[in-house]
């Protein structure tokens, strides 16, 4: 996943300025190995009917981040909208292993208020990612088309439900022994998936967005 900013230009009139590929590639590894460290320290973790506001944190600021260096650095942009729309919805199709929220509240790990939204919505878009993809390799020009911009945004859409849900749900646990929460997602590895994945996925969204845009998409 932490290749998902990878250049691969699809627009020869955007080309990608050199030396912005690696460094892409090393911010990501980087911000993957803090969340990891932080999450193995329990940074993310609150008391039970608190909300989440470490791993509110954690998702907003990077997305913060990526969309003030996209207004700010014209070099950030065009590596952006130089990477291949292509590439970018063979990795949201990993979005299918929303089921695994599914089956942790099936084992007691995770409350369905916050697994079911989730996992149904995550799996919806890793479901449909590939048929996108044969569409994109058919007629580039798909990404021009409504259904390419609808389907991103229902893509953002399900991942602010699913931080929603999640937020709903520690808020409203009481902390009673036994209780079923959200609590595992604030440990690791399940903190990657809000910390880390969420955000990312998000800024794949908002890039393919930004391309279709573009005149002559």
């Amino acid at each position: 996943m932490s290749h998902a900013a990878v250049s691969h230009p699809a627009h020869p009139g955007v080309p990608a300025a050199p030396g912005t590929r690696p460094l892409v590639a090393a911010v990501l590894a980087a911000w993957f190995v803090l969340v990891a460290f932080l999450g193995a320290r329990g940074a993310f973790v609150t008391p039970p009917g608190s909300p989440p506001l470490a791993i509110l944190a954690g998702v907003l600021a990077p997305i913060l981040g990526f969309l003030a260096a996209l207004r700010l650095s014209g070099t950030f942009r065009d590596h952006v909208l130089a990477t291949d729309l292509r590439f970018m919805m063979g990795v949201q199709a990993w979005r299918f292993a929303g089921l695994g929220f599914i089956a942790l509240y099936a084992h007691g790990v995770l409350p369905g208020l916050f697994a079911w939204p989730a996992g149904l919505g995550d799996i919806a878009i890793g479901v449909t990612a590939p048929w996108l993809l044969v569409a994109l390799i058919r007629r580039p020009g798909f990404a021009a088309s409504r259904t390419f911009v609808a389907w991103n945004v229902l893509g953002i859409l399900d991942l602010v439900v699913a931080v929603g849900t999640g937020t709903l749900a520690s808020f409203l646990a009481s902390g009673v022994p036994g209780e079923v929460t959200t609590g595992a997602m604030a440990r690791l590895p399940l903190v990657l998936v809000p910390a880390y994945f969420v955000p990312l996925f998000v800024m794949v969204h908002v890039a393919a967005l930004l391309q279709a845009r573009r005149p002559g998409s």
